[in-house]
């Protein structure tokens, strides 16, 4: 996994906290479930990259 692929699923996992927090502070629901599935899609890629590294070594 090359350092900008982590960087980059470590700042859409990031901005989908930031987004469900507004979404919360402002009651806007559909803020709020954006930021959720940012932060799912972030976490996922990041759990495939560590299984292509895996199969890797």
């Amino acid at each position: 996994m090359s350092i900008g692929d982590k960087a980059k699923d470590a700042v859409q996992k990031a901005a989908g906290k930031a987004e469900e927090a507004v979404g919360k502070k402002t009651d806007d629901a559909e803020l709020t479930a954006q930021g959720h599935k940012d932060q799912a899609m972030g976490e996922a890629r990041m759990e495939t990259e560590k299984a292509k590294d895996a199969v890797q070594d």
